[in-house]
């Protein structure tokens, strides 16, 4: 039987436009699951987000997190294969976001594995609503204005996420691609087209990096992934068929194996299944 790894993008893609996965997709995807199917997802999002969002939808594997940073075993709610940021490289990447005016949040883990998010200095009114709506959330710590969180090297770093306009954003990616060893995504907010959004990891992490460590690791010898931004371009290339939705940007869908239907009609979980079947 061929052992088909399934790996979807969340935002814009197995998430419907209340950004959730509706009762449909998750019905399908937890049937498939209980059927062997070899699902799970590749997001930038971290657990504190991920988890209340799969609630409803069973799936054997652990989760492709933080842009592949870490996976994360929803079973024993435990991170695992973490790529941490040296404390040097962590350093240029504060000089350089200092000069660029960026400010950036700073995702560490504690000495219990929590994860502890710091951010000092100006906010604007897209990082506070970025705290605010994940201020309570169970898996996620902020430390907002602390001293320690002017450490130049915080122990564990594992990812410096910003946003902000465009063009101080995309300076500040050129300039860090220019200068330091790190993998650096920059992009448009889906939620606001005005806004460009950079995340900052150690060397060689990517959605692509871990969709190939996984696949290993089961011995899958067949890779879909589904996806709609530019940050899922690198894990489209290194899968053998790669699935845009149809609200895809341009780029993706001309990068794309076939598009389908839009993350309003249940389309990711929908080719799932037909592909699964076929597959059987």
């Amino acid at each position: 039987m061929n052992r088909t790894l399934y790996v979807t993008d969340m935002d814009g893609t197995l998430l419907d436009d209340t950004s959730r996965v509706s009762p449909e997709s998750a019905e399908i995807i937890t049937d498939l699951t209980r059927r062997g199917a070899l699902i799970t997802v590749a997001t930038a999002r971290t657990p504190a987000t991920v988890s209340p969002l799969l609630a409803h939808t069973v799936t054997s594997l652990p989760a492709i997190v933080m842009t592949g940073a870490t996976l994360w075993d929803r079973n024993s709610m435990r991170y695992i294969d973490t790529r941490f940021i040296s404390p040097e490289t962590s350093r240029l990447i504060r000089a350089a976001a200092d000069r660029h005016g960026v400010n950036p949040f700073i995702y560490t883990f504690d000495d219990k594995g929590m994860l502890t998010v710091y951010h000092n200095g100006e906010r604007s009114i897209h990082d506070d609503k970025f705290i605010n709506e994940r201020m309570k959330l169970p898996l996620k710590r902020f430390h907002i204005d602390e001293p320690a969180g002017m450490n130049q090297s915080i122990p564990n770093t594992v990812l410096f996420f910003a946003m902000g306009p465009c063009e101080r954003i995309n300076a500040l990616a050129d300039d860090i691609r220019r200068s330091i060893d790190c993998s650096v995504s920059n992009y448009v907010d889906i939620f606001g087209k005005d806004v460009g959004i950079i995340e900052i990891f150690a060397p060689e992490v990517s959605k692509a990096n871990a969709v190939k460590r996984l696949a290993r690791d089961i011995n899958a010898d067949r890779v879909v992934v589904f996806g709609d931004n530019l940050n899922d371009l690198p894990m489209m290339r290194i899968a053998d068929l790669s699935v845009a939705v149809d609200n895809a940007l341009p780029e993706v869908k001309n990068a794309a194996s076939t598009v389908i239907g839009p993350n309003t009609s249940h389309s990711v979980a929908r080719f799932i299944a037909e592909d699964f079947e076929r597959m059987q």
